[in-house]
């Protein structure tokens, strides 16, 4: 833990380590530099740490190296004259330099992340998608070319396509819902939603292998909520869904829905395999 924290402000570390070189080689060549040219070099340890998007990092950077410059370079040195007009714009550039930096490495920082995280969810819905395609292909192919299956044998594997079709249809309906989502001035449908129906309706959406397993579902009693009844039931339908999906076999599924007066609490729970530290 105490490594990990380290190595999160090892950047500031390293303006510090900046910061006392400058200084060191500021101090050895004083006689041949003006002290504008001693304060641009000052503020390289804060153009530094404005690019890890920190403000508070870097407004603390800022302060230490223009106390320095005040201390070492401003008449008279070896002192600290607050009301000096010299340390005073030295201390407003300074920070208008580290916070335009700062806001900028911020938003690029967070568009990398957005990059990385669409980039991932891509990868994900790929491979969730070829799995109920590879399905659905392999079935039919299966029912295709063996005219002997018995009824029984071919019920189910009809089910198998019926189940892959319908998670294909939930996933390209939430790609649907998240592009819907991301835009800021999505225009959400209120109305007022019964949980039960919702419920019910979003257990249509699978097929009876699936509706048919263990579900346990507890409903406090409640008047109707006001809400979007289309992604509530889009998100009973993916709760559903990743309960269905890696739960272990013949266990319940818990999905409980309290009524807390100023909110709704929902909660789902299902027995799954153990997920070591590498795979989660």
């Amino acid at each position: 833990m105490k490594e990990n924290i380290n190595l999160k402000y090892m950047y500031i570390f390293k303006a510090l380590a900046i910061l006392a070189v400058i200084t060191l080689i500021s101090n050895i060549f004083r006689d041949h530099l003006q002290i504008i040219n001693i304060a641009l070099i000052h503020i390289t340890p804060v153009v530094y740490i404005a690019m890890f998007g920190n403000i508070k990092a870097t407004f603390f950077m800022t302060f230490l190296s223009v106390l320095l410059l005040n201390f070492l370079y401003i008449p008279p040195i070896y002192s600290i004259d607050f009301s000096n007009e010299l340390y005073i714009w030295s201390f407003v550039i300074f920070v208008i330099v580290g916070w335009i930096i700062t806001v900028q490495a911020k938003d690029i920082n967070t568009k990398t992340k957005q990059n990385e995280f669409k980039e991932s969810l891509l990868n994900i819905i790929s491979h969730d998608l070829r799995t109920p395609l590879s399905t659905i292909h392999g079935t039919i192919n299966l029912l295709l070319s063996n005219n002997k299956l018995d009824e029984r044998s071919r019920r189910n594997l009809l089910e198998d396509v019926n189940y892959a079709s319908l998670r294909m249809e939930r996933l390209i309906t939430n790609l649907l819902d998240s592009a819907r989502l991301s835009n800021k001035n999505i225009d959400l449908k209120f109305e007022w939603c019964d949980f039960e129906d919702i419920i019910g309706v979003a257990l249509e959406e699978f097929s009876n292998k699936q509706s048919n397993e263990l579900i346990d579902i507890k409903i406090d009693d409640m008047t109707l909520y006001w809400g979007d009844n289309t992604l509530l039931t889009q998100l009973i339908v993916n709760l559903f869904d990743n309960a269905f999906k890696y739960s272990k076999e013949n266990t319940v599924i818990k999905l409980e829905i309290l009524n807390l007066n100023n909110l709704m609490k929902i909660t789902i729970f299902n027995e799954s395999d153990y997920i070591d530290a590498a795979k989660l």
